[in-house]
């Protein structure tokens, strides 16, 4: 199978016709769930861009590859989709970026320009076109053939996408590396298409910055009367509170929903390619993405604290060998980590024992596995956040190790637990938008306890395996010879 990976950054689950949006646009993905199985309760388990990236490429939780920021690097030792790739036979080729800052012990001395940007590429991807967020020089210099003039600064460029024609917006452009690349394949081969879109800054490009009216745009979940504290401080962020000017928030929307209905023509542009080149039923299929979006929900923009628009993400995957399941949508609880361990099943090699997540197999099949989680779970870190928490001086007494939370969603509960102790708890049963607390000891026990117990049993596990004794190195368990197999676990 060809195996083509696609995210789009910061991507809403909710934004989705197929999902039942009112009117929200996305032929392209409807087409692919319609045709491919549709994960509607899956979430990413952290935020921002690079914490949640390292989650989907390494299959690990926050808490074992503890890439708590942009920036932050990710330790060599872990495997990872584009290494997988090359054991399984592929050359993974890169179309956009991936944000994983490169494990310093691996460089090549304090001048390596590896370390001169957080934007890095995750190891193991072959760079078909990189283009790094903030600095898309390849594309600046494309608007610049056409005539446009704009300036270095990556944000000025997106910030003017309405006033240029959409064929040439970044996602556009990406989009014709990608499909100008796909013809010279003469072998299987592995791509992971990276869109910077929905992300914001929120400007659509040509037409599709004038395809919604604000006045459609219903208005945001405003803040709970009696908000927590640490959400009323994070209000006074600039950057993370949305506007508070109704009709400045309704252009945001709008503007958010054009650049979702853009890469979704894009993404046409992609099937109609596969299917021309007769590539449609060989070709292995994922959409997902980092990160959500709080599109104003609890008076918040972009992607912070803990409240599910952050989190819940879109999530379509096909697998052409398995027809039988086409068009059906799961409602189980899947996430991030789940991507790996698909991956390595359909390329056919084992799944790596460091990854948390398990595969999507079972249900691509049409089939239920024979357990499978009853929550999702998340991780936010701000410690980088330094105004208004910071700044730190030196934590000896790990000061900064509390500047985080985790998060237990299951049908009925969200229960936020912080690191410095603090815990609050939403009733999901009554109230979907995280704004009625929990009061009853005995829910918040167990939740805590839930809790608990997910993080006892994801911790690192590289060694715990093995056993050092007479006649070498044994593991215990033995692994069964269908390990692999979801339903054998």
């Amino acid at each position: 199978m060809n195996i083509l990976l696609i995210t789009l950054d910061q991507f809403r689950a909710d934004c989705l016709s197929a999902a039942g949006h009112p009117f929200v646009r996305t032929p392209a993905l409807d087409h692919l769930a319609e045709h491919g199985v549709r994960f509607a309760r899956h979430y990413s388990n952290a935020a921002p861009c690079g914490p949640g990236r390292a989650c989907l490429y390494t299959g690990t939780y926050q808490m074992n590859n503890r890439v708590v920021a942009n920036g932050t690097p990710l330790d060599a030792r872990f495997d990872n989709i584009a290494l997988a790739a090359r054991r399984a036979g592929y050359r993974p080729c890169l179309f956009g970026y991936t944000d994983q800052s490169v494990d310093p012990r691996v460089t090549t001395g304090p001048d390596d320009p590896r370390l001169q940007s957080y934007e890095g590429v995750l190891p193991g991807f072959e760079p078909g076109l990189v283009s790094r967020p903030g600095h898309p020089t390849e594309w600046l210099e494309f608007l610049r053939d056409q005539g446009h003039v704009v300036s270095n600064d990556w944000r000025e460029a997106a910030l003017t996408e309405p006033d240029r024609p959409a064929e040439h917006s970044i996602t556009a452009w990406l989009t014709d590396r990608f499909l100008n690349w796909l013809p010279q394949q003469q072998e299987p081969w592995f791509a992971h298409l990276s869109h910077i879109r929905p992300h914001e800054p929120f400007a659509a490009a040509g037409e599709f910055a004038r395809a919604y009216d604000p006045g459609d745009c219903a208005p945001p979940i405003a803040p709970a009367a009696d908000c927590h504290p640490f959400h009323q401080r994070l209000l006074q962020v600039e950057g993370l509170a949305a506007p508070q000017d109704g009709e400045a928030m309704a252009e945001i929307q709008a503007q958010y929903f054009g650049m979702i209905s853009e890469v979704d023509a894009q993404l046409a542009r992609v099937w109609q390619a596969l299917k021309a080149s007769g590539q449609w039923e060989d070709t292995f299929i994922i959409v997902t993405s980092d990160h959500g979006e709080n599109l104003g929900d609890h008076g918040l923009i972009q992607k912070c604290a803990w409240f599910e628009a952050s989190y819940h993400i879109l999530s379509i995957l096909r697998d052409p060998r398995a027809p039988k399941a086409h068009g059906s949508v799961v409602n189980r609880f899947t996430e991030a980590v789940d991507i790996f361990p698909t991956l390595a099943e359909a390329m056919g090699i084992e799944v790596p024992l460091q990854c948390d997540g398990l595969p999507l197999t079972p249900f691509l099949n049409g089939t239920e596995p024979a357990h499978w989680r009853v929550a999702a779970h998340w991780e936010w870190d701000w410690r980088y956040i330094h105004i208004p928490f910071g700044p730190h001086i030196w934590p000896w007494d790990r000061r900064l190790e509390d500047k985080t939370l985790m998060v237990h969603r299951d049908d009925t509960i969200g229960y936020v637990q912080f690191g410095s102790g603090e815990a609050i708890a939403y009733d999901l049963s009554v109230d979907p938008t995280w704004r009625t607390p929990v009061t009853e000891p005995a829910r918040l026990l167990s939740a805590a306890q839930a809790l608990l117990s997910w993080r006892a049993c994801h911790a690192d596990r590289t060694m715990t395996g093995m056993l050092i004794e007479a006649g070498g190195i044994g593991r215990w368990p033995p692994m069964p010879e269908n390990w692999g197999n979801t339903d054998a676990q």
